[in-house]
């Protein structure tokens, strides 16, 4: 914390595509309690297999890219739809707990397997379905191109089907680090740092020549920039690889390839970068349109529509990183975001990212294509100016998505077209506990993004942005896990592993959670009887030597 001249002179005219009215965010109805609960038939089934699981412990095994968003279509009126594709009610909703970002090391071993071990029992006997790997571009393919290394990953794959459980794998072509979370340092592979040396252009670049490298621009996709590959095909080398060395895992223990798409896996630009204060919550963003590759394709894009001057440059009345939608001339309430140069820009800047994730999902699905594993791609939840008209930092970050448009239907167009899992964040926030001056509105977000995915008949999956352990939010994402308003949720990703979940009232508020996702996100029973909690699942864990020497692994 989601362009060949294709690449670098292509302009995508989505102009009117989307364009429709929303109507003010509604708050979700209901009101979900987390109370301390005498253990369901359920919880003692998963202690006892909990307990069963600690033998394993001592014993181990080893056409178009635009087609379909043209203006020809009709405007969606979010808040009047009706029928489409959306998850019942009461169905079953997975849920997979991210695993550390540094799961594997610099060499390219298995960190810390005993307690990954420990982990992956512990995880287990919750009764979650399964947890979530990052697959580092920087670690795998390290030591030169097209020289990879899934040693690391194999034996995470191998432990994670002795436990019995499932993999989400992502495909992480980012950096790690700098962004919100990162608590480990993992740069774009040496070989790849060394092209960008050579030529500073292939990264994004800001109005100020400010540049960043955690992801290669996407206005050089299409060439042959790194060591005689384009990017695309340097990923879907990456993804090949992959797959023929995990082959016997997909669709079985592997159940789902996250496609990274941009900075931290996102379809975005990197509009609000942390690393060295140059970007602060809630700081509007800067455009990242001044590499040479993405200049160039602005000045085709202005001329081929007879307006030469507007290719120069973008807005020249943005503001700054930090500063707020009315600190500038061109996102203020009154702005020129709502003229027709405007239009032009965010047409073409939103639109360059759109054909961005349409091409590696298209190289993503041929690859993957037969091995049963879904594809899911992510999308950035920038809750922050949402109130406001002009969606400023929203805008910055390329998602076209103003008080008169709405910018994530095409998105979810795109997805749905590869038959890819729309995956959003931010799924745990509520606007009552933003920042005032933000004008921030998270539910507002969701619910948007719920209805459009169900407009686009595309499956939604979802993840908490921040850390968080708390019963509030939780009791969140089991409202928006719901198909109350829009799409349910067809997967929930918990972020993260760490040594806080393992404490014992974080541990019982997760049991509590997955038990209720299990059952559709209403078993408001479990939630509600009244129980001193002595003989749940957490205090199992802790009472039971056998079991209390695991935890304490995990917390060492």
């Amino acid at each position: 914390m989601t362009l060949t001249l294709r690449s670098s002179a292509s302009f995508i005219n989505l102009k009117d595509t989307t364009k429709s009215l929303k109507t003010p965010a509604d708050y979700f109805s209901g009101t979900i309690c987390f109370a301390r609960t005498k253990p369901s038939c359920r919880t003692r089934v998963i202690r006892n297999s909990v307990q069963e699981a600690v033998h394993d412990l001592s014993c181990p095994k080893a056409p178009s890219v635009m087609e379909g968003y043209r203006k020809s279509e009709k405007p969606e009126q979010l808040h009047a739809l009706s029928g489409g594709h959306s998850m019942e009610n009461n169905a079953k909703v997975p849920v997979f707990v991210m695993l550390p970002l540094d799961t594997v090391t610099q060499g390219g071993k298995l960190n810390r397997p005993r307690t990954m071990n420990a982990s992956l029992m512990a995880l287990k006997g919750a009764g979650v379905e399964g947890v979530m790997v990052d697959a580092w571009w920087g670690l795998v393919e390290k030591d030169g191109p097209l020289r990879y290394n899934w040693e690391g990953y194999a034996e995470l794959v191998q432990m994670v089907q002795k436990h019995g459980l499932k993999l989400q794998v992502v495909m992480s072509f980012h950096q790690c680090g700098g962004n919100v979370g990162d608590s480990c340092s993992i740069p774009l592979p040496p070989w790849a740092l060394e092209e960008i040396s050579k030529n500073p252009e292939l990264v994004y670049t800001d109005r100020s020549g400010r540049r960043n490298p955690e992801y290669i621009s996407l206005g050089c996709d299409s060439l042959p920039v790194l060591a005689g590959r384009t990017p695309i095909q340097v990923y879907s080398d990456y993804m090949r690889s992959f797959r023929d060395r995990f082959k016997d895992f997909l669709g079985e223990v592997i159940v789902e390839i996250q496609v990274g798409i941009g900075p931290c896996g996102e379809l975005r630009y990197p509009s609000y970068p942390e690393s060295n204060g140059t970007w602060r919550f809630p700081g509007i963003g800067e455009f990242q349109c001044y590499d040479k590759y993405m200049r160039t394709s602005l000045q085709a894009a202005a001329e081929a529509i007879g307006k030469r001057y507007w290719g120069t440059s973008g807005p020249h009345d943005c503001g700054r990183y930090k500063q707020f939608p009315e600190d500038t001339g061109f996102f203020r309430r009154d702005g020129t975001w709502n003229s027709e140069y405007a239009d032009f820009f965010l047409e073409w800047y939103s639109g360059n990212l759109l054909e961005h994730g349409d091409r590696i999902l298209l190289a993503a699905r041929g690859i993957f294509q037969g091995t049963e594993a879904k594809l899911s791609a992510k999308v950035a939840g920038i809750h922050w100016h949402y109130r406001t008209r002009s969606h400023a930092a929203e805008l910055t970050a390329g998602y076209y998505n103003t008080r008169h448009r709405d910018g994530y239907l095409p998105i979810a167009r795109m997805m749905g077209k590869h038959g890819v899992v729309f995956n959003f964040t931010c799924m745990e926030m509520k606007d009552g506990e933003q920042q005032g001056n933000a004008e921030s509105s998270p539910e507002g977000l969701v619910r948007q993004v719920k209805m459009a995915t169900r407009s686009a008949r595309t499956d939604l999956a979802g993840e908490n942005a921040l850390e968080r352990y708390d019963a509030s939010a939780y009791e969140q994402i089991l409202k928006t896990s719901r198909s109350d308003s829009g799409n349910g949720l067809c997967a929930f990703t918990y972020l993260r592993t760490n040594k806080k979940l393992f404490e014992a009232e974080n541990w019982r508020h997760l049991v509590y959670f997955v038990t209720s996702m299990s059952e559709g996100g209403r078993d408001t029973q479990l939630l509600e009887r009244g129980s001193g909690g002595s003989d749940l699942l957490y205090v199992g864990l802790i009472k039971k030597k056998t079991m209390k020497d695991v935890i304490e692994v995990v917390l060492v």
